[in-house]
């Protein structure tokens, strides 16, 4: 296979306009991602392929809203949920790599107001691993993720929902808030700023939080689906996933990432990028921490961050099967399908994004959408994309 694309070209299909190249060898993968357009319902997507470090394929299509009136453009950002999550677990492990945090101590060690409410035993590695117990934030109110401190004052309260390490849950909103709070406090830096000056400006890559974001045009509308199952659970408060949600506005839809999510900082579902820019930084994952000379973390950290630390039939956020590494989803097909190597690794969003690094094959991946996925998992779209690369 040819590692070199074409330039930009248009592939139009169908009325339907598709933008991007695509090397010699990869032509499975456009196949696919015109055929979720024409069979799928895709509205508006973006993809990008890594092998051996370089971009291999790289696409866009369809159009940034639901009326279609405005066509999805090379730079267009996109909210990818819970991909948030791993690019803060990154930030974790390069302060660990710099021997500025240590995974086995206790949290309090460097958040002293954590401990409170039994957590005294919570390790960063467990809050990292989404083993620590720490999901709901029952003083929160709804609306509260766009309030930082009183975010922070709600998980400083509450007490674990079980010992640490002892149950394996999905961390669906305070993770983010917990390894931001961290980040902040041992580097004295914001997470944002943090990420943007230790991994996207050293590899060329762009990765937003709200009032971050400067130029609000360039962010897709997403659009909502009544059959994606993660709204549908988290609209019960009889459910873990509904009562982890309490700090979220109402409707707990799609249509609140196109209002406060595009202005506050919401770290655990409130990114906005690029496929491109998510598979370079995956692209230097899959190389071993360094992508064009540029090192981000030793090879020993990514070993590390990559390791399996649980996995559960049924876990205690969204009682399905989850395999977690340091931060990091394991291939876990079909709801998180990552190729044939079950050590890949990455992370998905509840629009149906995905990302995910293959350190064995040197291939690094990026998908997402603005039509939100239906079912569980990343839906039928994105795993048409995944089963064309291999």
């Amino acid at each position: 296979m040819s590692s070199t694309p074409k330039e930009y070209s248009s592939f139009e299909t169908a009325g339907i306009p598709i933008y991007g190249r695509c090397a010699v060898g990869y032509e499975a993968l456009l196949d696919a991602f015109r055929a979720n357009f024409l069979e799928r319902g895709e509205i508006g997507a973006t993809l990008c392929l890594y092998r051996d470090g370089q971009n291999v394929v790289d696409l866009w299509g369809g159009w940034k809203d639901a009326s279609r009136s405005a066509e999805w453009e090379a730079d267009t950002l996109c909210s990818v949920y819970s991909i948030s999550k791993s690019m803060l677990a990154l930030c974790v492990h390069i302060l660990a790599d710099r021997g500025e945090i240590d995974l086995d101590a206790p949290v309090e060690k460097y958040w002293p107001q954590f401990g409170k409410a039994g957590k005294g035993d919570v390790r960063i590695h467990h809050v990292l691993s989404h083993y620590c117990g720490v999901i709901f934030n029952d003083a929160a109110r709804p609306g509260d993720i766009y309030d930082w401190a009183k975010m922070i004052h709600a998980i400083e309260e509450q007490a674990p929902a079980w010992p640490p390490a002892s149950k394996g849950a999905y961390n669906s909103v305070n993770f983010g808030y917990i390894q931001g709070e961290l980040i902040r406090r041992v580097s004295g830096r914001p997470a944002p700023k943090f990420l943007d000056e230790e991994v996207c400006k050293p590899i060329g890559a762009e990765f937003h939080f709200g009032s971050e974001v400067l130029e609000i045009e360039r962010i897709a509308e997403m659009i909502d689906n009544p059959g994606n199952a993660q709204y549908l659970r988290a609209s019960s408060s009889d459910t873990n996933i509904g009562r982890a949600w309490n700090a979220m506005p109402v409707p707990r839809n799609a249509t609140m990432v196109n209002e406060g999510h595009r202005r506050a900082l919401y770290p655990s579902g409130g990114g906005f990028t690029t496929a491109r820019s998510m598979a370079r930084v995956y692209a230097m994952l899959a190389n071993g921490g360094e992508l064009d000379g540029v090192r981000i973390l030793s090879r020993e950290a990514v070993q590390r961050l990559q390791t399996q630390q649980w996995e559960e039939d049924a876990d205690g956020m969204m009682g399905v099967h989850i395999r977690m590494s340091m931060g990091f989803m394991k291939n876990n097909p079909p709801g998180t399908p990552m190729g044939p190597n079950p050590e890949a690794f990455g992370h998905t969003g509840s629009n149906g994004a995905l990302v995910f690094a293959d350190p064995d094959r040197r291939t690094a991946f990026a998908a997402t959408n603005n039509y939100l996925s239906s079912g569980t998992g990343v839906g039928d779209r994105t795993r048409a994309l995944v089963a064309a690369i291999f």
